[in-house]
This record gives structure tokens, sequence and C-alpha cells, in this order.
């Protein structure tokens, strides 16, 4: 650093050592040293953003944003006014919008208005673009986006609810508001009664889908021409009160590497705000809109719309969760399947609750009677507590290793999403599926049900078949891939 400092201030070597200060500004001890630096020799470091080279005035100014020097804001902004060479403009910009700069909003949006209603020429395009993408990070940065209320009520819309790909057909079923069919992507549903779709339980996600004629180019700028030429607009403006611009980011679900897709996720949507005119605002931190491309396997793209104007209260309680934890929609398609072996006002027990998902969702599907769970991760307990509380339901939870978990009377159920594998060897996995089975016996009520979520279905089969006591009522494949399976069973006494 003192070296770096010292030819600097000798005014040798500046595009270099700018470049190497701003290395070294990402520890905070030199960056309060090099702050006082500059504070001592100001006229100096500020002049370096009109030295005659681009790069070095460039570097300059991304010194200036790096430290948060709030005494060059204006120097910044002359240089910004002053700068031709096209390249070295959105630098300016990216340093202001780590200073405060509220003075010169009207300016700046006035320099926005100006890009969005000229046409560039073809080789300065990818600047002026990045000269936008810029203006546009402070402007939102003081303007917030503008907010949309939305408006579903009797609207008649189409959507495509993501779900476990092999229970499509059991999330079709539990769908009597509209006409679902099975889609590739998932169930697709025509419907008119929003809302009422809203609290359905057993899928992952709600999307939107576009009307395009087949699948969306690779080419970012055709890709861009075809979703505004599609319905985007009407299906925006259908589904809220308000009809100003929509902020947006873009979701590529593509088998590119992240540099290219991130150069095409910027190229489409840099010409998706210029087509629209700025009725698509692109914002990557702030947005009400997500475009999700799904790649096909040729490369080309379905164009879906996930909003997050319209909520789904269906998993509200789930304040918490741990890196082990069940997805409630999970949770709630394995008790949709489970429902003809469960019964109102049964006791339940959930040896492995973690955060209390499985026990919340068998209530919310057969109102269940005294509810209990353990779990060795006391953190998990207080969250599921927590979770339990919003969900205004009553379990009771505790703080044990289910081998040592006593109680007075027997369980009707036993359902519980299994610890994974992790560290343990396939003998350690062995021996804790006959411990399990073995325990279950102390605690289950003479032809108690089992439903358990695991991906260690052989090591279940085995203690079926050894242990006698337990039947095995159905096995139901969720997750082909992590071979996943929902275990339904008995336990005979």
């Amino acid at each position: 650093m003192e070296n770096i400092l010292k030819e600097l201030l000798e005014k040798q070597n500046i595009r270099a050592n700018l470049s190497g200060l701003r290395q070294l500004v990402k520890d905070d001890f030199v960056k309060t040293q090099i702050i006082s630096i500059i504070d001592e020799n100001e006229e100096i470091f500020i002049d370096f953003l009109k030295n005659d080279d681009a790069k070095t005035r460039k570097n300059a100014a991304l010194l200036f944003g790096d430290l948060a020097y709030q005494k060059a804001a204006e120097a910044i902004y002359e240089a910004y006014l002053l700068e031709t060479t096209l390249f070295v403009r959105a630098s300016y910009l990216q340093a202001l919008s780590q200073l405060e700069v509220k003075d010169k909003l009207a300016e700046l949006k006035q320099r926005l208005n100006e890009l969005l209603s000229e046409e560039p020429e073809a080789e300065n395009k990818k600047h002026t673009d990045e000269e936008t993408r810029a203006l546009r990070t402070i402007i939102i940065g003081y303007e917030g986006i503008n907010r949309h209320t939305a408006d579903i009520e009797g609207k008649k819309v189409s959507v495509i609810l993501f779900t476990n790909r092999s229970q499509k057909e059991t999330v079709r079923r539990t769908i009597d508001c509209g006409t679902a069919t099975l889609h590739p992507l998932g169930v697709y549903v025509e419907t008119e009664n929003l809302p009422k779709l809203l609290e359905v339980r057993t899928y992952r996600e709600i999307v939107f889908p576009l009307n395009i004629r087949g699948f969306l180019p690779q080419n970012p700028i055709e890709c861009a021409r075809a979703v505004w030429e599609s319905d985007i607009m009407e299906v925006l403006n259908n589904l809220h009160k308000e009809k100003g611009s929509y902020y947006f980011r873009i979701e590529c679900k593509s088998n590119m590497q992240l540099e290219e897709r991130s150069n095409f996720t910027r190229k489409l949507s840099t010409e998706l705000e210029i087509l629209s005119k700025g009725e698509l605002i692109n914002s990557t931190s702030d947005y009400e809109v997500e475009l999700r491309l799904i790649a096909n396997k040729e490369g080309n793209y379905y164009p879906v719309l996930r909003l997050s104007t319209i909520k789904s209260k269906r998993f509200a309680y789930r304040k918490n969760a741990i890196a082990a934890s069940i997805h409630p929609s999970t949770a709630a398609l394995i008790m949709e399947i489970a429902a003809p072996y469960l019964k109102e006002n049964a006791r339940i027990m959930d040896p492995f609750c973690g955060v209390g998902t499985m026990l919340i969702e068998r209530d919310e599907r057969v109102p269940a009677g005294e509810m209990y769970g353990t779990d060795i991760f006391g953190d998990a307990v207080t969250f599921a507590r927590e979770n339990t509380e919003i969900a205004k339901k009553q379990i009771n939870y505790i703080h044990r290793d289910f081998m040592d978990f006593k109680h007075r009377y027997p369980f009707d159920e036993i359902v519980t999403n299994m610890p994974l594998r992790g560290k343990k060897t396939k003998q350690e996995m062995d021996d804790f599926y006959r411990k399990f089975f073995e325990k279950a016996k102390e605690i289950l009520a003479k032809e108690a049900i089992i439903v358990m979520y695991t991906n260690e279905l052989g090591f279940v089969r085995k203690q079926v078949r050894l242990q006698k006591a337990y039947s095995l009522l159905q096995e139901t494949c969720m997750q082909t891939k992590n071979d996943f399976y929902l275990l339904i069973l008995r336990y005979k006494g």
C-alpha cells in the first residue's frame, strides 16, 4: 500500500496503481488508512478524474466509489457530464451510486429519458446499455419502484402449478376451482377463482404462462422481441389495479455457463426495456415481476411470470426453517396421499419433528387429537414452537432423542421426515432404522399407522421383513432422482 500511494502521489503508473489500490480497500483497516491519505492529498486524487487516459479516469472514479468518498461526488458528476469516451460513463455512475447525490436526481432522470428516446449506433449499444442500467440503479435507490396492487377477484386466468413431478396427478385431483390438466412443468389450470386456487396446499409454486408461438429463440434480441409481442402486458395489467411501469428481473433456467447466462439475460432485459419504452424496467434487486425462462432440450425457452404482488398465505406459519426442513408443500402432498389412512382426533407423534412442518400439515389435512414432536436439535424445537404458535395449533415439542422418549399412553400414528444419512455409514444407518422400528413398538397402539418420508427404502423393507410386527401398506415414489419415497406402514401389535 505504501509503495502504491507513494507512486500515486508522484503521479507514476497511475492507472495500474489506482487499480491496485482498489484491491486493497476490501480490508476495512486499510480502507481507513487510504481515506486518510486521500484527505491529505485530495487535489491530486481528484485530478486523476481529468487524466488524459480514459482507463485512468475510470479507475479513479471507481476507487472513490469503493471508498464511499463523498468529497469527490461533485467532481465525479462533473467528469461524467464532460466524458466523451462511452465505456467510462457507466463507471462514473457506478461510483455515484455509492455516494449521496440526491440533489442530482432530476438531472440523472433527464439523462435516462434521453438515452431511452435515442437509438444508439450498433457499436455503441453495449456502452449506452451499461449507462442506462447504472442510471436506473441510482434512481431506484432513491425512489424505489412503482408498487402495484394485485386485483385477482373474478379474473379469468391460466396458470401453471409447479409440483412434485412424480405426483402431478395427485395435485391435479386437489383442484376444484377450475379446469386442471397435466402439463410438462406441472399442472395447467384455467380458473376464475384464483384466490381459492392460492389456498391449495399441494403445489410448490404458481406461475403465469405467456401466450407465444412455440418457444422463445436463443438469441437475446429476438427473444426480447418475442416476449414483448406476447400477451405479457395484458397478463400484468389484468392482474393489477395500477397500470404504471413494472419492474422485472429475468431468471434463466438453462445449462449455460454463468458468464454466458449473465450476458444473455443482460442483453435480453435491456432490449425488453427499449422495446417497452419503459413499461418494463429491469431491476435485479427490487422487482415485482420475475420473467422466468425455462430451457428445453434444444436450448429454446418457455416463458412464465412469477408475480410477487400475488401472495399465497398457505404456509404463512413457516417463519423458521433449518437446512434439513421439508418444504411445506411436500409435507402437504404427503398428507394428501396418506389421507385414506389418517383418522380424525388421532394421537400423533413425530420423532424427528424439525421445525414442526409434518405435524402442522398433518393437522391441516385431517384434524388430529394430541400431537407430540421430539428432536435432538434444540434450535429446531424452538423454531417449531414459534411456527406452531403462528399456525394457531397445539403441539407439544420436546428437546429429546426419540430413542429415550417415553409416554404414558400409546400413539395412533407416527408421521415423520426421516433424517438423511449425512456422514453416517451404511451400517450405521441400518442400525438406526433397526432401533427406530424397535422403539416405535413401545409407543404405538395396536393397528397404528406410520407415515414416513425417506430415501432409505432398502433399510425399511429389511426391518419390515425381519421384525414381523409391521406391514408395508403403500410405497409411493416422490423423487425418482434421489429415491425419496412415501411409505405407509401398519404396526400390527
